[in-house]
Parts: C-alpha cells; sequence; structure tokens
C-alpha cells in the first residue's frame, strides 16, 4: 500500500485520474460479464393455446410459456438476488390475485401475483434491473404479468431451471396411453356415479336416522324384560333358598312350614318365567326390528362410502394426473386437483394415493425430469420432456423405474393433456400440501429465497372420506429421509398417518 502511494505520487493527478478510470472500465466490464444477456419480451408469431407450463432460466433472466405447439409468450425476468436465490426446482400455480401486497416486505405491490408455494415464491409485475435482485420471488415486467394473468390456471406446471430448460418431443413405453373408448365413456360414468352416490348418501341418512328412534321405540321394552328378569332371579333365589330350608327342617312343623314356603316360591318363579317368556316373545320383533334398522344403517354408511369413493375416482378420471417419483424416498406420488376451493386460497389436490416403486440402481442419480402430455394424437398422447438437473438422460430415467401395474390400470387409461410424470433424485419438499400439486427443488442449487423464509405449518393432505370426498390429515414437517442428498434447511415432505382433521 505504501508503494503504491509513493507511485502514485510521483505519477501525479492525471495518471491517478486515469488509472482510476481503468479500474472503473475493467470493474464494469466484470459486472456485465457476470450479468446475463438482456432479454426482451416476445410473442409467438401464430395464434396461442393455452398455456401448459412455464419455464424460468435462472442463468439467463428469462420466462417462456409454452402450449401445446411450442413457444408463446417470453419476457425478461428478475429471480432472488445472493442469499435469496430463487429455489430452482418444479412446481406448479397455487394461487392468483390480481392486486396482492406482501406480508413479509413491508406491504410492497405485488400485482398480477401467481403463487408457486405457500411459504410466498411466486410470479409477479416487478422492477426489472437487468439481473437477479429480488427476494426469492420471479419478477416480470408489470405488463406482461398483467397480459399473462387471466390465461394461466392452477395446476399449470411452472419450471425453474438453473440453465435453459426447454421442452423437447419424447416417447417412452413408460408413457401413458389411454384408451379412446374409456375416456369417451368418462364423463358419463361419473354423472351416473355420482347420482348413485347421491341415492347412497340418502339412504344412508334417513338409516341412520331410522336406527336413532329404534332405541328410543325399544327402550320401555328393555326396560321391562330387565326389570322381570331381576324379579325372577330374585324368585330363583328364594326357591333355592327355601329348598335349603326345607332339607334342614328336623321337625314335622318345621318341615310343613318349608313346603308351604317351597309351593310359594316355585309358584312365584313358575309365573315369573312365564311373563318373562311371553314379555321376550311380545318383544322380540321391536327388537329384531331395532336391531335390522342398527345393521341396515351400518350397511347404508358402508354403500355411501363405497359409491362416494367410485364417484370421486370417477370425478377425478376426469382431470389430468400428476405423478411424482422420487429416487430419495423411493415412492411414487399422485395428485390431482380436486377444484374444491380452500377458505385459506388456492385448491384441494387430492394425495389419495403413494406406493412404493422400484428404481434399478437407486444409489446412482437419476436427474429431474419433466415429462408432459401436451396433446392428443393417433397414439394417445404427444408428450416431451424437460431436464433440469444432472443424472441419466430422460430415456435411461425412465428406463430405470418400474411403475406398478395396477396404478397403471387406474390412471393411464383416462389420461388426458397436461397430465406429467416427474422423475427426480430429489424428495417432495415439505411444502407440498393439501392445497399444492408438487413441490421439489434442487438440493444442488442455492435456495436462499426459499430456505430464509417461514415454513408452512403442519401439513394437511387431502384424503377420501365418504361424507364429502375429502378429509385432510396432518403430516408433520420432519427431516430428511434417510439416503436423500444433502440436506436442504428441513424442507422435505413426509406423508403423515390417516387421521381426519377437522
Amino acid at each position: 500500500m505504501a508503494r503504491s502511494s509513493v507511485a502514485m505520487r510521483l505519477l501525479g493527478p492525471p495518471a491517478i485520474v486515469t488509472l482510476a478510470a481503468m479500474v472503473a472500465l475493467t470493474a464494469d466490464a466484470t459486472a456485465r460479464q457476470t450479468r446475463p444477456a438482456h432479454a426482451t419480451e416476445a410473442t409467438a408469431p401464430r395464434d396461442a393455446g393455452e398455456p401448459i407450463m412455464a419455464i424460468v432460466s435462472i442463468k439467463t433472466q428469462q420466462v417462456t410459456f409454452y402450449d401445446a405447439d411450442g413457444w408463446i409468450l417470453r419476457a425478461p425476468v428478475s429471480t432472488g438476488t445472493t442469499g435469496r436465490e430463487t429455489p430452482a426446482g418444479v412446481f406448479a400455480v397455487l394461487e392468483k390475485e390480481k392486486d396482492h401486497h406482501s406480508s413479509m416486505y413491508d406491504d410492497a405491490w405485488m400485482p398480477n401475483m401467481q403463487r408457486i408455494t405457500w411459504n410466498g415464491i411466486a410470479l409477479h409485475g416487478g422492477p426489472l434491473p437487468g439481473y437477479a435482485a429480488s427476494h426469492g420471488c420471479v419478477r416480470m415486467p408489470y405488463s406482461f404479468a398483467e397480459k399473462l394473468f387471466d390465461k394461466t390456471w392452477i395446476g399449470m406446471r411452472v419450471i425453474i431451471s438453473p440453465n435453459d430448460g426447454e421442452p423437447v418431443a419424447f416417447s417412452h413405453p413408460a408413457l401413458f396411453v389411454p384408451n379412446r373408448e374409456t375416456i369417451a365413456a368418462a364423463p358419463a360414468k361419473a354423472e351416473a356415479l355420482g347420482r348413485e352416490a347421491a341415492e347412497a348418501a340418502k339412504m344412508a341418512d334417513e338409516a341412520k336416522k331410522a336406527a336413532a328412534k329404534a332405541p328410543r321405540a325399544t327402550a320401555s321394552l328393555t326396560s321391562s324384560l330387565r326389570k322381570l328378569e331381576g324379579l325372577k332371579t330374585r324368585a330363583d333365589a328364594e326357591l333355592a333358598r327355601a329348598d335349603k330350608v326345607l332339607a334342614a327342617a328336623k321337625t314335622d312343623e318345621a318341615k310343613a312350614r318349608a313346603e308351604d314356603l317351597k309351593q310359594k316360591a316355585d309358584a312365584r318363579a313358575a309365573d315369573l318365567g312365564t311373563q318373562l317368556d311371553t314379555a321376550k316373545a311380545d318383544a322380540k320383533p321391536k327388537l329384531d326390528a331395532a336391531a335390522a334398522a342398527k345393521d341396515a344403517a351400518k350397511a347404508a354408511e358402508r354403500k355411501k362410502t363405497d359409491t362416494a369413493k367410485a364417484a370421486n375416482e370417477a370425478k377425478l378420471a376426469l382431470e389430468p394426473v400428476s405423478i411424482f417419483i422420487s429416487r430419495a424416498t423411493q415412492k411414487l406420488y399422485v395428485r390431482r386437483n380436486t377444484h374444491k376451493p380452500w377458505p385459506d386460497g388456492g385448491e384441494v389436490f387430492d394425495a389419495t394415493i403413494e406406493v412404493p416403486v422400484m428404481i434399478r440402481n437407486p444409489d446412482k442419480p437419476i436427474g429431474t425430469h419433466v415429462f408432459t402430455a401436451m396433446a392428443r394424437n393417433e397414439a394417445g398422447l404427444r408428450w416431451t420432456a424437460v431436464t433440469i438437473d444432472e443424472g441419466d438422460d430422460a430415456k435411461d430415467a425412465l428406463d430405470r423405474i418400474t411403475i406398478p401395474q395396477d396404478l397403471l390400470d387406474r390412471i393411464a387409461p383416462t389420461a388426458l393433456p397436461r397430465s406429467s410424470i416427474i422423475v427426480s433424485d430429489e424428495p417432495l419438499s415439505r411444502e407440498t400440501n393439501y392445497r399444492t400439486e408438487f413441490v421439489a427443488v434442487l438440493s444442488s442449487q442455492p435456495q436462499g429465497g426459499f430456505v430464509t423464509r417461514q415454513p408452512t405449518a403442519d401439513i394437511r393432505v387431502a384424503n377420501f372420506r365418504g361424507d364429502d370426498f375429502f378429509g385432510f390429515s396432518f403430516q408433520r414437517n420432519s427431516d430428511s429421509p434417510t439416503g436423500n442428498r444433502g440436506p436442504r434447511g428441513g424442507q422435505y415432505y413426509r406423508q403423515g398417518q390417516q387421521g381426519w382433521w377437522r
């Protein structure tokens, strides 16, 4: 430092100014090199369909929306700054709010907000300085966010990629192949089963009311029978005592008295026995009817549950299905949107299916791949693949997985466009809950904007219930499952025990 000061004094003021300018230019050039080339808004030169997915590139600070035939809209974005990085991974739109103000950042205006996690990550309109500058959200140009707002839908896929990801045409035997006849019959089937479920629910309610009345109607009979049974028991006891007294009598007089007591006790016991038998005979039809009403109520409740479950399955078959296969947990998870609004915001997703899955070489990374059914074609569905994490290529990843056949038989015949299969090394994030499709973040990428936020409280996951199709069970947030890749601030999902939340 001393030498530099001496040198500057020797060089004089002009040289110092020149040197300072060179340093500034070098610093500016370095800053420009670390920032991506400025993206611009663009619209595809064709009629656009409904967007199916959005891909955000953190590297190029750009978002691209795709319909069934390719990209339709592009725009620059600003993702999370250092320490508040936007998490890379797989998400879906959970909630939309036209005029949103932040509850975390001084009531900051975030217009045309489209939430992708319940702990606060969203796409919204905001200032774009030309580089990553947000607290974790994805800022889009104000006008672009406004134009986009009415085009998207709850459950639309959002992929945040560290690099440049794009969907490429893809085919594989493991991808769903729907049955045309089954799909054509599905709406009528859902309607018929819905009517059957409604009728079963009505019958169950009537049977429950009838069963509730029966105990009141038979209460006096039951009381009378209990009273007679008590009297008969005491009479039998008196008769037994009379027998003992007679057996113990030594004199003729004592024997005569004992014999008289025994005859009276015997007559009373016999009379009460006759009364009890008559009362039981008279009460039997009514008691049998009450028992039958109780059994009928139980049977009606079982039918209500079974028909409601069948109706629910048929209704869900009309929706696109999303599957997540995790190498970390060796499980396969299924989600479908019920379109049931929730008071806290968003919609409820059905999460009744979660099964083990076979993955060959489970210790070998598989990558993160999103396979999406973009549209129908002659073969059934036209699929694309997006890969956003290192591991196998898309084909090799699916080659390693064996989806249970009974699950395929249950889901594949009615698979629709917008259905998806996600394969990942990652477990589901703890942010996957009853109001989400899937949230999975890449553990290999920084997540400052994710882990610094308050995590969602204990998770309630939608499960099937017979009375209204859905219930909710708590799922406690947990640590990383054994064998997962590096820790991510506890962001892991775990299926909880069954137990209806009310």
